[in-house]
């Protein structure tokens, strides 16, 4: 069903809304970007709706991850059921935004995010007229923070909280890793940001996600490869100086909740841990640096969970669930 609550100007506006791959239910928008400050042609973004019915008390604004796009049906879904608006944005060169050519998510710079997060959230607001509760997953987690604290900064508002499902705020592996491997990330990717890093290409936290290996989830693997995208240098220094950002403190002036794993288990190759634990990230990094976001902020460690909570098994993706519905509820009294 249709949601029956738009505004006048949505109303007016529908021919830029196309349907969507994800079919019944679903609509996108493309948002031009302009020429690449990074070299690679004419970039755009793609903003998906969900059209299905609801109260429409709020709306949400969800960002991906790296090697990621969004495809989380249920999750949409779900906070449609809870009187949410929901929209997510699909990044420049991610997903349904990159054209042939471009380097799959590479940007010098998270800031370059700003454009089209700015722009989706003035299309969320003017379509909506309500407040938007942004939720940000892995490095969507870690561009979320950085955008919000540089909005709040400017005087922007519209947000009414922020989301992390297991966000990115420190470098993973041995500790050289943050200190020495730093400033030689810092100086290589300036002056050779296409280099590609060595060792990636790990299949099992792919492997535990999708339906053709062992995994619950269908979505498109040339978007979300089961190996992941390489990682080049350029990109990685843009995300050590996201951390060192992000650790020197942030302001983001909303509430904010972080899910995670209770665990972590870093593993190239599929086996049961795979399902019950973070495969991606260091959950200790991520209760260390959740403190640094500047406004109440909520820890939730989920047992069983994966990297993408939202994407755990039946049980656990229930209680991730109902740990986001009653944080929802706290902000709507807190708010009110």
């Amino acid at each position: 069903m249709v949601v029956t609550n738009r505004t006048p100007q949505a109303q007016q506006r529908t021919d830029l809304w196309q349907p969507d791959v994800l079919g019944d239910g679903y609509e996108q928008r493309r948002i031009p970007l302009g020429s690449d400050p990074d070299g690679e042609g004419e970039v755009e973004a793609a903003l998906v709706r969900y059209t299905g019915e609801t109260t429409g008390h709020a709306a949400v604004l969800y960002v991906h991850g790296y090697t990621d796009y969004f495809f989380q049906q249920h999750l949409a879904e779900h906070m449609a059921a809870q009187g949410y608006r929901f929209y997510a944005l699909d990044l420049r060169k991610c997903g349904r935004a990159r054209r042939d050519g471009q380097t799959p998510h590479y940007v010098s710079d998270l800031a370059l995010y700003d454009a089209e997060l700015d722009e989706s959230l003035r299309i969320v607001r003017e379509e909506t007229g309500l407040p938007v509760l942004v939720m940000g997953h892995s490095t969507g987690g870690l561009v979320t923070p950085l955008w919000l604290d540089r909005l709040h900064a400017r005087g922007g508002d519209g947000v009414s909280g922020l989301v992390l499902n297991s966000p990115w705020f420190d470098l993973q592996g041995p500790s050289y890793y943050r200190t020495i491997g730093t400033p030689i990330i810092d100086g290589v990717g300036r002056v050779r940001a296409m280099t590609r890093l060595p060792g990636s290409g790990a299949s099992a936290y792919g492997d535990s996600l999708h339906s053709s290996v062992s995994g619950e989830w269908d979505y498109n693997l040339d978007w979300k490869p089961r190996t992941g995208f390489p990682i080049h240098l350029g990109w990685l220094r843009a995300i050590r100086h996201g951390h060192a950002r992000l650790q020197r403190g942030l302001d983001i002036g909303v509430p904010a909740l972080v899910l995670r794993s209770k665990t972590t288990k870093f593993m190239r190759k599929y086996g049961p841990a795979a399902d019950v634990s973070d495969l991606v990230l260091d959950v200790r990094q991520i209760q260390r640096w959740s403190g640094c976001l500047g406004d109440r902020t909520n820890v939730v460690p989920i047992e069983g969970a994966r990297h993408d909570v939202f994407l755990s098994s039946a049980p656990v993706l229930k209680q991730a669930f109902a740990e986001l519905d009653s944080w929802l509820a706290w902000l709507a009294d807190y708010q009110a």
